[in-house]
């Protein structure tokens, strides 16, 4: 709790994974995947309480046993390919609240970013309440600026993202920020439905580029179990 407002951290952590199997709960460095999020969850001084979402039994039991609440199996149709993260939160939103356990903010935390810190999501929750925002979304400085990408028209040339003459030195190019995927909040209101759009969250909480680091394939599993060393 902070600010007498109560934060429910939920970890998406569907079964079914084509690039990695199992991915969700892998082994790195000698624990599965899953837990380096659900340590630093369970390390925030706000978070009131750690819930995996989840349609895998197998899942389930690494969640349980790592410390987080599994207090229901995802349903099959927010298994899916197509099923969006957005739909399995207010799932867990509404069977939970249900029970009469209410919380203020949702603190979704992906498990495929094990490099967020449990400092990065209090620094996110404080954030969010000194702004008096109602969403927030954590990003990163960009490596690759965008003032140097193009595309190719229909006539094959080449044609420039933005809008901003490149013809300056790398030291004036503005800063810009990509969405990271390691942190959101949205506040649990009448405006949290399925059709929140999470990307477009309000308010930024800016992470080092250090900390950037999405699994998706093995080359992101070697870079993590390099890192986490």
């Amino acid at each position: 709790m902070y600010e007498n407002k109560r934060f429910l951290a939920v970890i998406p952590a569907r079964g079914g994974s084509k690039g990695i199997p199992d991915k969700n709960i892998i082994d790195v460095n000698g624990k599965p995947l899953i837990q380096y999020t659900i340590d630093e969850a369970k390390q925030s001084k706000y978070i009131d309480r750690v819930v995996v979402s989840t349609d895998s039994e197998k899942i389930a039991e690494v969640a349980v046993t790592g410390g987080a609440d599994v207090p229901f199996l995802r349903p099959d149709y927010l298994a899916s390919d197509e099923a969006k993260t957005i739909d399995a939160l207010v799932h867990v939103v509404n069977t939970i609240h249900s029970s009469s356990d209410v919380y203020d903010y949702i603190v979704l935390l992906q498990p495929t970013q094990p490099l967020r810190k449990h400092w990065h999501i209090d620094e996110a929750i404080e954030t969010i309440l000194e702004k008096k925002s109602t969403s927030l979304i954590s990003v990163s400085p960009v490596k690759e600026h965008p003032i140097l990408m193009r595309t190719i028209d229909e006539n094959g040339g080449l044609k420039s993202l933005l809008n901003l003459s490149s013809t300056i030195r790398r030291q004036e190019f503005p800063t810009f920020y990509k969405v990271n995927g390691a942190i959101y909040i949205n506040k649990i209101d009448s405006n949290f439905s399925v059709d929140t759009s999470l990307n477009d969250n309000l308010t930024p909480y800016i992470m080092g580029v250090e900390y950037d680091l999405d699994i998706d394939d093995f080359e992101d599993l070697k870079q993590a179990e390099r890192k986490l060393k």
